[in-house]
Order: C-alpha cells, then structure tokens, then sequence
C-alpha cells in the first residue's frame, strides 16, 4: 500500500524540458531507467570504493557498490509505503559525481579546485545529470523530474552554505529548495548507503587480510552476530561462519532503520512529502545505540582499512595522478580530447576552464587516469607496487 508522504509519480513537478509521458512507464521510471543507461553509470564498473580497480575481481566498485545500495533501499521503501522507482533512482546516481580513486581522489581534486570553487562530489552527480551526458536531442542531461534531482543534491539533508558552485549554477535556473530535506525516498537512499558500506567493507577488508576475522567478531554488533552463527551451526568452516555472521550483521542495520524511521512517521503524522521535507530533521534513521555502534565500527576500518600502509601507499600515488594531470590540462588544454575542445573555446575563464578540466578528470575511471597519467608523462605510478 502507498503511503500518504511518499511521493506520486502523477504528481511530480516536472522536468525542467517537458516532455510528453510514457504510455508505460511512470517518470520516475523513466529517470531511473535513464540512469542505468548514462554513460557515467556505466564508467563506475571501473571506479573503486577503497582499493584500486584493478587489485582485485572480489572488491566491490562504484559500480557493484551502487547496486548493492539500490537492493537495499527497495527493500525499505517497498516496507514503508514509498516509490520504488524514484527511491532507486536516486540510489543509483548517488555516486555518478565520484572521481577515480574514491574518496582519495575527490580530495586531491577539491584541494586543486579549491581557487574555482571547489569539488563536491554530490553537486557533481547534479551536473553530470544536467550537462555532461549529452545524448539526447532535445536538451543536454538526461532532463530528470524534480524529485529525482532534489533526491541527488540533498539526499544527505539541506545543502548548506557555501553552495557548491556546480549546484549552485543548476539551481539557479531550477530550484531544488536546498534549505529543505529531502523526500522519503531520498532519504531511504542515503540510509541505504550507509548500510551497504558498513556491510561490504568489513567484507573487503577481510579478504584484503587488512584484519582477521577474530578482529571482527569483537566489534561491537558483529559479535552477537558471530555468537547466534556460532549457537546455529557449531563447527562451521571458516568462511560460511563471517558470511553468516556479516549477513546476520546486514539484517540488523536494515530492520534498524525500518523500525526507527516508522516510528518517527508515527509521531511526525505527515500527509504529504512536504510535511517530510519540512520536518525539521531526518526522518530515515539509525537507532542512537545502534549510530554509536557504528560509529566504533567505522574508526576501527579508519585505522585497521583506509589508513592500512598499503592503502596509504595507493592514496599518496594516486594523489600524485590527480596532482599532475590537472595541471597538465590547465596549462595545454589541446590536450583534452576532441569533443571536450569546443566548451574549452567558449571558456571567458580560468575557473571555467578549471571546471572543465574537473569534469574531465572526474569523468575518468581508474584505469583511464592511470593511462594517461602515463601516456603523458611517461612515467608509471604503479610499477613498484608488488
């Protein structure tokens, strides 16, 4: 059964290009569907979460990453009465504005756009939506529904200020009420997001042997999971023993957040999703035992996984990537390719050149930036990695 709060695909706000409707499919299915098919989702099959893409076949991607937060969210949307479609949709872009080289990446290439305004990765996501995926005839972007776009900007909450200048400039000319929450549905996404990567790095880590599974069975949440395994099914091999425990780990984060978020539905008693994105607070949400849980969870993979010696190693040489291309294109745009030659010619200046250079970068996977790197300096960042 629908919700009353969620949002009605018959009563979007519309397309910033209209557009005639499906006879067969809502506009959030249309969205959604668009997505998949963008150029920028398929590029994040190459584009790592921690570890560089080609470490490992087992690693999750951006890619495996954003599907695995779409599974989640249609399960709690499809609980609390929500859009499927739209709650997909936004899980799915969540991540299209990420450079190469995960978090590392986005940092060194906010340190660089630091004179231009910076880099943000989720107001990137909105300009990839809007302007880079140029394959329709009608309009730049792939022409989103408001909903989809305000799911993307804000999904974390409202957009404080500064407005990064990516999403400051589209909403200018479409406005996406930044100083409100989200819907419903954006706000399952980002919860969803949440869950997915507490999962899938505690399970990276471990076949990464960054920590072992002894290590993890004493973190807390995790080791009442490890005990129910143990009491189900004594003696199981190794490996079938952390699936379990981390699948029973899994289940916990989601019927949290299906039973928080109801609960606060209850006391809000919204009506409509404005009564949501006027709500004052996140409406999706952890337990606060369970948040502080996480929290110890998240400092442990801090220290034991993204700050492990040979993860630092990566950081500093794939730092070195971004540190050396962005100037290279500042100084000689000829060396952008072709297609990127034209928006270069109308530039009036250097942010936004700058601009066009993040995009560029931004827009590479792993591999990609690793090439070039190499095609254009000689030189090869990972040769001495064994």
């Amino acid at each position: 059964m629908t919700a009353q709060f969620a949002c009605d695909p018959a009563g979007s706000r519309g397309r910033l290009y209209p557009e005639e409707e499906s006879e067969f499919r809502s506009c959030f299915q249309r969205d959604r569907d668009r997505i998949i098919h963008a150029s920028a989702f398929r590029r994040l099959k190459h584009k790592t979460q921690v570890f560089i893409e080609h470490e490992g076949d087992y690693f999750r991607t951006r890619l495996t990453h954003s599907i695995e937060v779409g599974q989640v969210a249609r399960t709690i949307s499809k609980t609390l009465g929500l859009d499927l479609e739209l709650t997909e949709a936004v899980a799915l872009a969540h991540d299209l504005g990420h450079t190469p080289f995960g978090h590392t990446g986005e940092d060194a290439l906010d340190r660089l756009m630091r004179p231009y305004g910076g880099f943000d990765h989720n107001a990137q996501a909105i300009r990839i939506v809007t302007s880079l995926e140029r394959h329709y005839a009608d309009f730049d972007g792939l022409n989103l529904t408001w909903e989809t776009l305000e799911g993307i900007a804000k999904h974390n909450g409202p957009v404080g200020k500064p407005v990064p200048l990516a999403l400051a400039d589209y909403n200018k000319v479409h406005d996406l009420e930044l100083h409100t929450h989200a819907s419903a549905e954006a706000q399952v996404a980002a919860l969803s997001d949440d869950i997915a990567y507490n999962h899938h790095d505690l399970h990276d880590g471990l076949r990464a042997e960054l920590f072992s599974t002894d290590e993890l069975a004493e973190l807390p949440i995790v080791s009442d999971c490890f005990a129910e395994v143990d009491r189900t099914y004594p003696g199981l091999n190794y490996y079938r023993r952390r699936h379990e425990a981390l699948r029973r780990f899994f289940g916990l984060l989601v019927s949290d957040v299906i039973t928080v978020t109801k609960r606060n539905l209850r006391d809000l008693g919204p009506q409509t999703p404005t009564d949501i994105r006027h709500a004052g607070k996140m409406m999706v949400q952890f337990s606060p035992g369970l948040w502080a849980d996480l929290k110890v969870i998240r400092e442990f993979l801090f220290h034991r996984m993204y700050r492990a010696p040979d993860v630092v190693l990566m950081r500093k040489q794939v730092t070195d990537v971004i540190d050396t291309l962005f100037p290279l294109f500042m100084s000689d745009p000829s060396l952008l390719p072709k297609q990127w030659r034209k928006d270069v010619a109308e530039v009036s200046s250097d942010t936004e050149l700058a601009r066009i250079v993040a995009d560029y970068i931004a827009g590479m996977t792993d591999r990609f930036a690793l090439q070039e790197h190499a095609r254009l300096t000689g030189a090869d960042v990972m040769a001495d990695r064994s």
